[in-house]
């Protein structure tokens, strides 16, 4: 790959997507935005889907605007959140708009696949934590519901898996992503047909299982007219956003010689885990419902899902309707000037999925469990950010104990990493220090596991300094931690624990 080469990202999360170039002259990457775009669901009858039409609408606008400004395009990939689906009927058209993972239609949905499959042997063959977003309960749940889609379907793909079939026209399901649908095998990377047929679920509709870096095929000739670009390359870097971020993780092979580090990924959800070179399937991490993910090179990210700064999100667009416009700026300093530690939640109750009124919700929360309840924007917030806080450290002994490795730091990427506040929240709860960057961790990743793909790069170990040279961090250290201790005690009684 020559110095002037570049490689796109189309990167989308569950607010925005954005389109990413990426320069890379063999030692150091220089990424810029082309295209932010909104990610914007659509409520119909009461059921909650994404519009992937508009979205394929905003990535060719991206790869337009990437034409025009940018020489000597290379390859293209994307990257998505996980465990959502688009079903293809046998024409190759798509069966409607695929369900939003926070779509009500997978309630109870859990309770009835555990009478058909045993929660621990579930677990064992997948190695995935328990939640009723999982791609293997939303189809069991559209089972139940006798939909059409369902019979009609003839292949399944994951959201990424459906973006690049948009492009290439070629159908495969890329592992990371694949790994989070609870359906594959965590060791052989196989499908658990015979665990999709007891469900009554179709086991013709997943499609081969390709690793990060393989590339899919060309741009469709009828991209290349509507975009202007050439014979690109569609190579599926780590799709899943977490993976790919975790692929950027700028480790200090000095300072983690022993690989005892963590990762946050921290934006509307939180992702946090340890990187490992098995997976974990045993008693004690079936007790933890931790789950094991695919990464890069065949890594696993055991790891729990958090839910992360929704909390926040949901509470700003909230203040927005009442009138009260609030930059996440803003609301950082007002929760930095708030009193500590007045009132706690647990993040992950169920009151914070989709509530039609977040701060409402905290207020719900704190009378259910004798606190005063936070009043105004500063105390809610504060109470989201120490909360999430507390929540770092309850998982992190967590993974600590099931993977019998101790943390000495822990790395912090994604949009998350621009909340000062919560950084150092982070650091004081867990009493290590916290790296914080690069911010567009998930987008570095992708780029650089599409350049593993075309052969620029040849391992992750060299992705991982690439990050390093290219990116600046910044390091949080621990202060105040035996206050913090304290009152983890109290956090620690109220999710039960």
């Amino acid at each position: 790959m020559t110095a002037s080469q570049t490689l796109l990202a189309v990167d989308l999360g569950a607010e925005s997507g954005r389109l990413i170039a990426g320069a890379f002259d063999g030692s150091t990457l220089e990424v810029e935005v082309l295209h932010r775009f909104a990610n914007r669901p659509v409520m119909t009858l009461n059921h909650l889907h994404w519009d992937v039409l508009d979205l394929h609408r905003e990535i060719l606008t991206g790869l337009r605007l990437a034409a025009q400004k940018r020489r000597n395009i290379v390859s293209v990939g994307v990257d998505t959140w996980g465990v959502d689906f688009a079903l293809l009927g046998r024409d190759g058209s798509l069966l409607g708009n695929p369900r939003h993972y926070r779509d009500s239609h997978t309630q109870n949905i859990m309770d009835s696949v555990f009478q058909t499959i045993p929660r621990q042997e579930l677990y064992q063959r997948t190695g995935i934590q328990f939640l009723r977003i999982n791609s293997l309960f939303q189809l069991a749940a559209m089972r139940r519901d006798q939909s059409p889609q369902l019979d009609m379907a003839h292949k399944l793909l994951f959201m990424p898996d459906f973006f690049h079939y948009l492009l290439s026209g070629e159908t495969a399901n890329e592992y990371t992503d694949a790994s989070t649908s609870q359906m594959l095998d965590p060791t052989t990377r196989a499908w658990n047909n015979d665990l999709l047929g007891r469900l009554g679920i179709p086991t013709g509709l997943t499609q081969p299982v390709v690793l990060p870096g393989t590339v899919l095929g060309k741009l469709l000739p009828g991209v290349r007219n509507e975009t202007g670009l050439g014979e690109v390359a569609v190579t599926t870097p780590a799709t899943h956003d977490t993976a790919a971020a975790v692929a950027a993780v700028p480790v200090d092979r000095d300072r983690c010689a022993s690989g005892r580090w963590a990762y946050l990924s921290s934006g509307t959800w939180s992702l946090l885990g340890m990187e490992l070179p098995t997976p974990r399937v045993d008693e004690a991490a079936f007790q933890a419902n931790v789950t094991n993910e695919g990464g890069v090179n065949g890594t696993i990210r055991l790891l729990k899902n958090i839910m992360g700064l929704w909390l926040v999100q949901e509470c700003r667009r909230t203040w927005e309707r009442e009138g009260r416009e609030l930059g996440y700026d803003e609301l950082v300093r007002l929760a930095a000037e708030a009193e500590p530690f007045h009132a706690l939640v647990d993040p992950d109750c169920v009151d914070f999925i989709l509530p039609p009124h977040m701060p409402k919700a905290f207020a719900g929360f704190c009378a259910r469990t004798g606190q005063e309840a936070p009043e105004g924007p500063g105390p809610v917030v504060r109470c989201a950010l120490e909360s999430l806080a507390f929540k770092y450290r309850l998982v992190l002994e967590t993974l600590e104990r099931v993977s019998g490795t101790r943390a000495e730091v822990l790395h912090v990427v994604g949009g998350g990493g621009k909340n000062r506040l919560l950084c150092q929240f982070t650091a004081d709860a867990c009493g290590i220090p916290v790296v914080a960057g690069p911010v567009e961790a998930t987008a570095i990743g992708n780029l650089l596991t599409q350049a593993m793909g075309i052969g620029a790069i040849g391992s992750l170990a060299e992705a991982r300094e690439v990050v390093r040279r290219s990116f600046e961090v910044e390091t949080f250290e621990p202060r105040e931690s035996g206050r913090w201790t304290e009152h983890y005690q109290r956090f620690q009684a109220l999710v039960g624990r």
